[in-house]
């Protein structure tokens, strides 16, 4: 950040809807800009990475991309992901490859149901339902150790090994992130998520941590709830949550189950941070490339644009965040609204729309 307030901002539309929903959210936050009376810009540089670029050069990302990217104040991304390439290699590629080089250990998604949107759960009617859930982001289940071996015996024979890392220090950092967090909100509660009970090494050594580490915080609540249970709380008990830390994997599954019972992926934001702020951050809506809607207009900006205001927060702009999101609010509850959503509106209205009512 520069002392006149510009924010530069290195955007990745990447592949499929990426490309609308980040040209979204870039007007979105230009027109925010615009209305600031100076107070802030955004220099904006994009880079034409993902699944396009690799069939163009064999590589996701170009070979010196993280030295580019790493003298930007934030990195905006689409979404990742095309049928010509395989999922695992545009994903460790282009997205984790950013976020394990860059430490961004902390990947916040909150759970927001939005007025106007109709959420499948029956208690969503008349019952305030708002929760976050925190991933870890830098090792676990996607640490990328393991490999593939003795191929050469024979058609059948080749073994697989994926092992998930759980570390002291990673575990302990990205729980406390999680009740620092809490302690933030209206409930003050944590709710740990494991699979302990069956992973007896890596999940223990978390429970461990997990309970050391609620001492240093009496003033928030805790429980501790195997990832299963926790599914069935989801549905049947959302209510009772406030701060759920996971995983990489169980926070990524979670998360995705919590924004569809919001009413659609499409709304979902999150936010890989690098709280040391060593590295930029990245924030990007949750849903994929979607490439049965790419192109048509189609796709749902909310979840780009919320995905910008958790950007201003980082950014220390948490009345400009605020606005952004009542703007959001505003949109929905008149129901402006994207098909997956059960409204007729295009990506085009939708933006159009919450610029507008950043006005009011």
């Amino acid at each position: 950040m520069t002392s006149e307030r510009t924010f530069r901002i290195a955007a990745i539309p990447a592949d499929g809807v990426g490309t609308e929903v980040v040209a979204a959210g870039r007007a979105v936050l230009d027109a925010l800009a615009g209305a600031s009376h100076g107070e802030l810009a955004f220099d904006w540089t994009e880079f034409p990475w993902g699944c396009g670029h690799y069939e163009r050069t064999g590589v996701m990302m170009d070979e010196d991309g993280l030295e580019t990217l790493k003298d930007f104040d934030a990195i905006y991304f689409g979404a990742v992901g095309w049928p010509t390439v395989p999922d695992h290699i545009s994903l460790w590629g282009l997205r984790l490859k950013i976020c394990q080089s860059f430490d961004q250990w902390a990947n916040v998604r909150p759970v927001h149901f939005l007025p106007g949107v109709v959420s499948p759960l029956r208690k969503a009617d008349d019952t305030e339902l708002d929760w976050v859930v925190v991933r870890e982001n830098s090792e676990g289940e996607y640490a990328g150790l393991g490999g593939r071996n003795l191929s050469a015996r024979g058609p059948g024979n080749e073994v697989a090994v994926q092992s998930a890392l759980f570390t002291e220090v990673g575990s302990e950092r990205i729980i406390r992130f999680a009740f620092d967090l809490a302690r933030g909100r209206t409930r003050r509660k944590v709710s740990s998520v494991t699979k302990s009970n069956a992973q007896q090494y890596g999940m223990v050594l978390w429970d461990e941590v997990f309970a050391r580490v609620a001492r240093d915080y009496p003033d928030v609540e805790t429980e501790s709830v195997l990832v299963d249970a926790m599914s069935a709380k989801f549905v049947l008990r959302p209510e009772d949550l406030s701060v759920v830390v996971a995983s990489n994997l169980h926070a990524d599954i979670l998360s995705d189950l919590g924004s569809a019972l919001a009413g659609s992926l499409g709304l979902a934001t999150s936010a890989n941070l690098n709280p040391e702020r060593r590295f930029p951050s990245m924030f990007e809506p949750v849903h994929g490339s979607a490439p049965d809607i790419a192109g048509r207009g189609l796709a749902n900006p909310i979840g780009a644009i919320g995905s910008a205001a958790l950007m201003l927060e980082h950014f220390g702009l948490a009345d400009h965040a605020a606005r952004l999101r009542k703007a959001i609010e505003t949109t929905a509850g008149a129901g402006v609204l994207t098909p997956d959503v059960g409204g007729s509106a295009t990506t085009a209205d939708v933006t159009s729309a919450i610029i507008d009512n950043l006005a009011l």
